[in-house]
């Protein structure tokens, strides 16, 4: 994982800081300087313009101009201005003609207000910290906010950077350690290195070490079904049980899965008198809103002895019980953790309000709000648990802009939890593995049924981790 700070956390930590001020703008600029001198190719008669503010953003930009012109730069220094208009900063197209380099350093995090920043036409900017006009927690951006070609940012990553405009404004980003320590924050971004949260099977392993339950589709919905049956037991599941209510076994051509003939109302006690055997539940891909439905997900939620994960029509469900949260009815009815996994829209009618610009904000107050992890779909995935802890994940594209890629990655979250993984982590390396298996399929035409084939490539770096366990076995140390 790799932290993840708010604008707050992050003057925190400057003012926490063990060492001098003007220690951390040199090496700020340091790092800078060298970022700069990469994409150009060297320094040596290169010309850079540095638009510095007068804070320590531009601070770092004014330190990174003297380390260039020391290295042979042509380096000019110019102020910035912040404005609602384009009437406020100096006309800087005379002077970058001839620049090959622009430096952003005139705000950051500090700006008040809307920039205009100076037309670069066409010279690539690289960005101290966060590009000038972008807000640092919820990736907000007026038009004139800058738009970079390369961000160099301190310490840690920023909110800012990771959703909104950030990724689009930002470009690249490189994180500068200039020695500074950001604490305990809150949010971390997940990578590749957190694969090894997946719990590979050990040798000794059975098919019901991690048996997940599916209770999905209706007329007309059956696909629901499968696709997230197929996708638990690709990322891991032994045993699949799966059924709809009011359909009978024959309805899922389940395969490998197990399917079960489930009444039309009434289904959950069915479910329940399993989940001995069973390590979770995935509830709600395309099973229709009727009463019986909504009834049997709200007891079922109630009562699950393990980890429930509510998608779709389950989180439509919830969202018409007011003040509905995990473990309301107490120890000894269930109280198993419960995952949401809602889109924009879902987590609406489940909060009452759409999701706004602060986007990690509202899934942390849904989160305390009911009690579950929830994991809000997007461009960047945001996923809290109810005691603010947030995992973001930036894997995926636009290829999972398609229909049953959400039934998906109920299924991949589901196995995860049967395996073991906290319901945070489980829920978080599900978006991830799910974005991963997206990327590595065709650039067009990708659809949910090609998701679960993917899988085993993308956990089978997990495997490597440890030593042999014997011809044709591989298991995780520790």
């Amino acid at each position: 994982m790799r932290p993840v700070v708010t604008v707050a956390e992050m003057r925190a930590a400057d003012a926490a800081a063990p060492v001098p001020v003007d220690v951390l703008i040199a090496r700020a600029g340091r790092a800078v300087a060298a970022a700069a001198i990469d994409l150009l190719g060297g320094a040596y008669g290169r010309r850079v313009v540095v638009v510095a503010g007068r804070g320590n953003n531009g601070a770092d930009g004014r330190a990174a101009g003297t380390y260039l012109a020391a290295r042979g730069a042509h380096v000019r220094i110019e102020p910035a201005a912040a404005s609602r208009d384009r009437s406020g900063p100096a006309d800087l197209r005379a002077v970058l003609a001839g620049a090959d380099l622009l430096v952003d350093a005139a705000y950051g995090t500090g700006l008040r207000g809307g920039y205009e920043a100076p037309d670069p036409a066409g010279v690539p900017v690289l960005a101290v910290d966060v590009p000038s006009g972008l807000h640092g927690d919820t990736g907000e951006a007026a038009p004139g906010a800058v738009r970079a070609t390369r961000t160099v940012t301190m310490a840690a990553l920023k909110v800012g950077l990771l959703v909104g405009e950030g990724p689009q404004r930002a470009g690249p980003v490189e994180v500068a350690d200039i020695g500074l320590p950001v604490g305990r924050p809150g949010a971390h971004l997940v990578d590749e290195q957190d694969l090894a949260w997946w719990p590979a099977p050990s040798r000794a392993s059975h098919k019901w070490a991690r048996a997940v339950w599916v209770v999905a589709g209706s007329p007309g919905m059956r696909g629901a079904a499968e696709l997230c049956a197929r996708a638990a037991q690709r990322a891991g599941a032994g045993m699949v049980h799966v059924g709809s209510p009011g359909l009978g076994a024959a309805a899922h051509p389940a395969a490998e899965a197990v399917a079960v003939t489930l009444p039309a109302g009434g289904w959950e006690a069915d479910v329940l008198a399993e989940l001995d055997r069973f390590g979770a539940v995935v509830v709600g891909p395309g099973l229709g809103r009727d009463a019986a439905t909504r009834a049997g997900v709200l007891a079922l939620v109630a009562a699950s002895p393990v980890p429930v994960v509510v998608d779709a029509d389950g989180l439509n469900a919830l969202a018409e019980r007011p003040g509905w949260r995990a473990g309301e009815h107490g120890p000894g009815t269930g109280c198993g953790a419960v995952v949401l996994t809602p889109h924009d829209g879902e987590f609406a009618r489940l909060a009452g309000h759409p999701p706004g610009p602060d986007r990690l904000g509202d899934v942390r107050a849904l989160a305390a709000a009911t009690g579950a992890v929830v994991l809000l779909k997007g461009p960047t995935t945001v996923v809290a648990a109810p005691d603010g802890e947030a995992l973001l994940v930036t894997a995926g594209d636009a290829r999972l802009a398609t229909a049953g890629t959400g039934d998906v990655l109920a299924g991949i979250i589901g196995a995860f939890l049967a395996a073991g993984l906290p319901p945070l982590r489980a829920a978080a390396l599900g978006a991830f593995v799910h974005g991963r298996a997206a990327g590595s399929g065709y650039p067009v035409g990708l659809v949910a049924g090609d998701l679960p084939a993917l899988l085993p490539a993308v956990l089978a770096p997990a495997l490597g981790a440890g030593g042999d366990d014997g011809p044709g076995h591989r298991r995780r140390s520790g």
